[in-house]
């Protein structure tokens, strides 16, 4: 046993133990988070705008604090950009972690010196605690890879400004440096593909135990290996391999292809990161659902998702959510964001402790017919689809309204890229449909009612979503395709990539 797996136990245990302190009292330990974070703006433009002064509870805030995204807190966002201090939050942030947004373009979320811990010890706390329940820390001796943005910095209003992973990148723990890989220099090459040939000669013939990244990319990464090695299983690549930690989208729909790239099962954690915190992380390999952290700086509202587009919905507290229903997530933190919108719905799976699942987007949903069909219904859907379909290999897919096709009733359109076709194509895009009638029922009525007919199935060449991202330079990174859109933008610049031999495959 190396030094670092040694140390890792009595630190792992005593994360466990305040871990299990603040699960214990959910309630009392999100009522200590709002009003530090009450305290600690204050005295901001924010805070004396919406009067924190006279705010003494969560109702009270409410009353104060109106919802908001992005696009309502860009005026305060342009004030710290032109060099004005103690606007969200007091002084200056640390960072910008700039992301893309929708009708603003760019975004430039705050991380200040208070909430950089919160995406730092949430990574840590998710590995330690796996060490703590599985009792296997040897992956620390070893080399671990994290498949992440450039960690070179640009400036916006004089403020460090990058990706959020190559922010992280920076506070990496120095007991971690010296065993991860890549390399700092090839870590900053911006292009994606240059980038991973790079990353394939550093860690071909290194002793690999983590893999961490969002699952395509990571398959990516193992498709160019076996390249490298002639079709080689990466178990026999890095025989040590033990455990993957991903985020950033649902690994269902990947996890058959990855483990057949594998060539056997391994552990993983999920985690649920973003710019605005480090929310979740999966503490559990037999328990369904991931963490939500209640005393890392982040106070959390929720609202169910049906009052979301209402003028005056409900915003609960961590007490008073309920299992088994979608809400949108609200944070409040100590980067200075405030009643702030992230876009991303969770259901909760448990109230002790209170583990949650991410169940899409927001704005990522199909609703051209009043259905509301959501990321979790459609990944479920295909899910269902793969494990009846034995030999059928999914690369990525992606859904869009067709409500206006050349013949025939309005349906929805899957563009699909397969690793390996279903024997049976109709056959599949019948399951498909089936599974997502029983998981929506307003998708339901509306197939039996005939305003809708059942969904079409488009195949497209199997390297599509890789070119697609690639041509709008997004390729690598933390960069994921939208699962669910509610036009045809996206849709119809796919179908550049449609399969010849494809066409529609109508249940």
């Amino acid at each position: 046993m190396g030094i670092r797996s040694l140390l890792s136990k009595p630190l792992a245990a005593w994360v466990q133990h305040r871990q299990e302190q603040w699960a214990r009292n959910p309630v009392q330990a999100q009522e200590k988070v709002l009003q530090a974070l009450l305290a600690g703006g204050r005295q901001t433009l924010f805070g004396k705008d919406h009067a924190f002064a006279g705010i003494r509870n969560h109702a009270d805030f409410r009353k104060h604090v109106p919802i908001r995204d992005y696009e309502a807190f860009d005026p305060y966002i342009k004030k710290i950009i032109g060099g004005q201090p103690g606007v969200l939050w007091p002084g200056k942030p640390e960072y910008f972690a700039k992301t893309s947004g929708t009708t603003s373009g760019v975004k430039y979320i705050p991380i200040t010196r208070d909430s950089i811990p919160n995406h730092i010890n949430g990574a840590r706390d998710a590995l330690l605690n796996y060490v703590h329940e599985t009792g296997n820390a040897d992956f620390l001796d070893r080399k671990l890879i994290f498949l992440s943005g450039s960690p070179v910095l640009d400036e916006k209003g004089g403020i460090k400004t990058g990706r959020l992973s190559g922010i992280v990148n920076h506070h990496v723990p120095a007991y971690l440096r010296s065993n991860q890989k890549p390399g700092y220099a090839t870590n900053c090459i911006e292009d994606w593909e240059e980038k991973l040939d790079k990353i394939i000669d550093e860690t071909l013939h290194a002793d690999m135990s983590l893999i961490s990244g969002i699952p395509p990319w990571v398959q990516m990464y193992f498709d160019r290996l076996q390249e490298r090695t002639g079709g080689r299983p990466i178990k026999d690549i890095f025989p040590h391999f033990s455990l993957f930690v991903y985020g950033g989208v649902n690994f269902e729909p990947y996890r058959a292809r990855l483990f057949e790239s594998i060539g056997r099962r391994i552990h993983s954690i999920e985690l649920f990161p973003a710019s605005e915190g480090f929310f979740a992380f999966q503490d559990r390999q037999d328990e369904p659902g991931l963490l939500l952290l209640l005393d890392a700086g982040i106070f959390y509202e929720f609202i169910p998702v049906e009052e979301y587009f209402s003028d005056n919905p409900t915003r609960l507290s961590i007490g008073e959510v309920e299992l088994g229903k979608n809400y949108a997530l609200i944070v409040n933190n100590n980067a200075g964001l405030w009643g702030y919108s992230i876009g991303d719905t969770v259901r909760f799976v448990s109230k002790d402790p209170y583990r949650l699942v991410v169940s899409g987007r927001i704005k990522h949903f199909i609703s051209a017919f009043g259905e509301h069909v959501i990321g979790e219904e459609v990944e479920k859907a295909m899910q269902f689809a793969v494990q009846r379909h034995p030999g059928t290999e999914l690369i990525e897919f992606t859904v869009a309204p067709q409500v206006n096709p050349r013949e025939g009733l309005p349906h929805h359109e899957w563009l699909v890229s397969f690793g390996k076709m279903p024997a049976d194509l109709p056959a599949f895009a019948k399951d498909v449909d089936d599974q997502l009638q029983k998981l929506n029922i307003y998708y339901e009525d509306l197939i039996a009612g005939n305003i809708l007919r059942p969904l079409a199935i488009t195949p497209l060449q199997p390297d599509a979503f890789r070119e697609y991202m690639k041509s709008k330079g997004k390729l690598g990174g933390q960069n994921k395709v939208p699962r669910l859109s509610n036009d045809r933008a996206l849709a119809d610049e796919l179908l550049r990539w449609k399969l010849e031999t494809g066409g529609w495959s109508e249940p």
